[in-house]
């Protein structure tokens, strides 16, 4: 009998990212949650517009990330959505990361969050931040290609 490999299914995406940073490289990280936080992540009442990475003593943690506690959470949990939670990730990619990071202009962005193997993981991005004019241009070629989806919608009519 094989062993079926599931693929990876979406839970949430920071939208924000791709058009703010440019990614020079993504990772998987698992994340260390607690029990409340799965049961709402399986529900879906997570964001992460607005998280960020943050390097501390050598171990990575992602910060925004908003993770909103169900109704029927237990009764002895005190829940806070905004948690700061870490990523797991290898020591040597850690300090790879490290000395990136270091370097003007690059940051750790988090990406999604989805289901591997009945594990969270999370795909993070060594980024730079994109300037004024790149913005723009990635909205003038988000444009663009609505007008010439709307145009082939048009003409198959």
């Amino acid at each position: 009998m094989t062993k079926k490999t599931e693929t990876p299914s979406r839970i949430a995406d920071n939208k924000k990212a791709a058009f703010n940073y440019f990614f020079e490289e993504r990772f998987e990280t698992g994340m260390v949650l607690q029990g409340w936080e799965v049961k709402a992540v399986r529900e879906g009442k997570v964001q992460l517009t607005d998280g960020y990475v943050v390097i501390r003593d050598g171990e990575l943690f992602v910060i925004g990330c908003q993770i909103n506690p169900l109704k029927t959470a237990s009764t002895h949990v005190n829940p806070d959505a905004v948690r700061t939670k870490k990523l797991l990730l290898k020591k040597d990619e850690i300090r790879r990361l490290i000395g990136k990071v270091e370097q003007k202009g690059y940051t750790l962005v988090p990406l999604n969050l989805h289901w591997k193997n009945n594990k969270i993981k999370c795909e993070i991005a060594l980024a730079k931040g994109k300037a004024e004019h790149d913005k723009r241009d990635t909205i003038k070629d988000r444009e663009g290609k609505r007008e010439v989806e709307r145009a082939m919608k048009h003409s198959t009519r």
